[in-house]
Parts: structure tokens; C-alpha cells; sequence
């Protein structure tokens, strides 16, 4: 694995006066720090913006929250996009990585008599097809259905996949869910919290839970594990940038262990979704799982990802997640946030 050599201060580079993140409507490090006022906290002694890119006018945020086009933006969020950009050429580094349990499940018809993953053998799969750049929503649902598939020692190729046309807009999981209730598919793949609530508005019925597979294989998919990733420029001119950044994600993933109540109240912000729709995709002690790591497994996880989505045509080139990952922000970040928690008890 490759280490990229800090510098203990900035380089000759003048320091960019505004930090860009962004982050999915899910738990994150990121949503809790910038909930709290601690990113920008942070910086302002530098005279540095820290701003969410989803708060930013079109004009500004584009699609860099897919593109990761631009320098200055910090990414925690699926990995669907960010390998995406990776295998175009974009320049970005994996500087750590989450493993969060989000309900994974799929669905079926109220009374269909479907209750294991054998019986999805030969029935009609919705996979969604939606008409962005990057299309995370149809690539989540055919890694979904291919770990409850392979809880059954079947493939992809033993169910037949229906496309199921979604527009813009027209709320996460709700083509796919009418296409249930219409007849037009037999099964579903949801996650997450809005997921919880769009199947009980739809009464569809859980045929596979994910999330009781003792193997976690089954559930890789665009969240699990899920990258947090800078501009490789970013990190060449000002590595002490990077690795102030990540302390504060590590610091409130430590303040998210102590604070089970907020961590729900920030999700149900974060997600959109009610407290039933986030106590029901989030398993019990989810707040206590929001910590950065580069394990082996972890990064073992996401080159099994890697391989399926390269497999179902969705990347233009391989990526090498080593070559990918830098550690040494991650390092640098642990070490600084030590120094100060040191400095506090002193």
C-alpha cells in the first residue's frame, strides 16, 4: 500500500479559502461534525469556508458529489461513484472507510408465500434504470439481489431482471415498489431508512433480510463499506488540511458512542426519514460504528465491490485499491487528535 509523505506544514501553496464536503442522506461522521458546527470550527482560525456542497447553488455543486471533479472537496458517501470516478481518471485518494449495517432487504408481494432466498429462483427482479452519469441506484440494487441470490448458491443469471424506468425525482425505491404492486416484478431490493417507510406505504412484505446473514459479503454493496475520499491535489499541496479534517470525523465518531439520542435526531435530518424509518434500517448500536478504518478486511470488502461493479459494466477501467489508498492522512489524523486530547488532560 502506497504512503504519501506528510509534510508537518503546509506546502508554498497558497491554502484555498473555502473547504468543500459532501455526504449521503446517511449516517455519517461528516453529517454529525458538520451538525455540531465542528468543521467549521475547525478552520475558521485560518480564515478557511468549510461548506456543504448541498447547500451550494447548482451552479457550484454540479454533479461533483459523483465527479469528485472538484480539488478542494472532501467525499464521505457511497462507493459506487467514487470508484466510478476513480476508474475515469479522476485523481482522488481512499482515505478511510465505514462499515454501517443499514437494513437490507428485499421485498415482495403481502401474501406472494415468498419467505427464503431459493424462492427468488426464476421470479421477476426489478433493477432500476434511472438517466444519470452514474447510475449507484441500479448498480445497489443488482448487488442486493445478488447477495440474497448467493445466500441460495444462485446467481444473477437464475432470475430473470426486469428494467423498471425511474424519473428524476420520483422518490427513492418508488418505481420499483409500484412496479411491485402492479404485478410488473415479483421482488424488490430497498435499503435504509426511507426504504423502511416506502415498503410499509406500499404493504410489501420482507421475503430476504441481508442483515441476518452471518457472512458480511452478502451485504457489500454502494454503502457497506463506504469511502471517504480527497482530491489527490488537495492532499499534495496541504496534507495538514487533510489530516485536520479527518480528526474531526474521528473526534465525532467518538462523541456519536456517548450520544445514542442525537445521533437519531441527526439522522432523521440526514435521511429525510421518520423515527420509525431510521430506528428500523439502523440496527441497534449504529452510533457506535461510525469510526474511520483502512483494515484489511475493509479494504478486502471493497474490492469485492470493485469486482462486481467492473463486472456489470459499470466502471470504464479497473481500479487498484491499493494504489488507491493512502493511510497516512488516517495516521496523521489519529496521531493529531492524541496530541490534543493529551494537551486537554494536561
Amino acid at each position: 500500500m502506497p504512503s504519501h509523505a506528510p509534510s508537518a506544514q503546509a506546502t508554498s501553496e497558497a491554502a484555498p479559502d473555502t473547504l468543500w464536503f459532501t455526504r449521503c442522506p446517511v449516517p455519517t461522521a461528516t453529517g454529525i461534525a458538520a451538525d455540531q458546527g465542528w468543521l467549521a470550527k475547525e478552520f475558521a482560525a485560518d480564515g478557511i469556508t468549510v461548506r456543504s456542497l448541498q447547500d451550494a447553488p447548482p451552479e457550484v455543486a454540479a454533479d461533483h458529489h459523483y465527479t469528485h471533479a472538484l480539488t478542494g472537496l472532501f467525499r464521505e458517501g457511497g462507493n459506487v461513484p467514487a470508484l466510478w470516478a476513480r476508474s475515469r481518471g479522476e485523481q482522488t485518494r481512499l482515505i478511510g472507510l465505514t462499515w454501517i449495517e443499514e437494513r437490507q432487504v428485499v421485498l415482495v408481494r403481502a401474501g406472494s408465500g415468498i419467505t427464503t432466498p431459493g424462492q427468488l429462483r426464476g421470479l421477476r427482479l426489478a433493477v432500476p434504470r434511472h438517466g444519470i452519469g452514474i447510475d449507484f441506484w441500479r448498480a445497489m440494487a443488482l448487488a442486493g439481489l445478488h447477495g440474497a441470490l448467493s445466500l441460495a448458491g444462485l446467481t444473477l443469471d437464475e432470475a430473470e431482471l426486469v428494467d423498471v424506468p425511474a424519473a428524476p425525482g420520483g422518490g427513492q425505491w418508488a418505481a420499483e415498489l409500484a412496479a411491485l404492486r402492479d404485478g410488473v416484478v415479483d421482488a424488490v431490493y430497498v435499503k435504509g431508512a426511507l426504504a423502511v417507510e416506502a415498503a410499509r406505504r406500499f404493504g410489501a412484505e420482507v421475503a430476504v433480510e441481508l442483515d441476518t446473514a452471518p457472512d458480511r459479503r452478502t451485504r457489500v454493496n454502494n454503502g457497506t463499506p463506504r469511502p471517504v475520499t480527497v482530491h489527490q491535489r488537495l492532499l499534495d499541496d496541504h496534507p495538514d488540511l487533510v489530516a485536520r479534517f479527518l480528526a474531526v470525523l474521528l473526534d465525532a465518531a467518538d462523541w456519536a458512542v456517548d450520544n445514542p439520542a442525537e445521533v437519531v435526531r441527526i439522522l432523521q435530518a440526514e435521511t429525510g426519514a421518520g423515527a420509525e424509518g431510521v430506528t428500523g434500517a439502523y440496527v441497534a448500536g449504529s452510533h457506535r460504528a461510525l469510526h474511520l478504518d483502512l483494515s484489511e478486511e475493509r479494504l478486502g470488502l471493497l474490492e469485492q465491490q470493485e469486482r462486481f461493479l467492473r463486472g456489470q459494466g459499470f466502471l470504464d477501467a479497473a481500479v487498484d485499491i491499493r494504489a488507491w489508498t493512502d493511510p497516512e492522512p488516517l495516521r496523521a489524523a489519529r496521531e493529531l487528535l492524541d496530541r490534543r486530547r493529551a494537551a486537554v488532560r494536561d
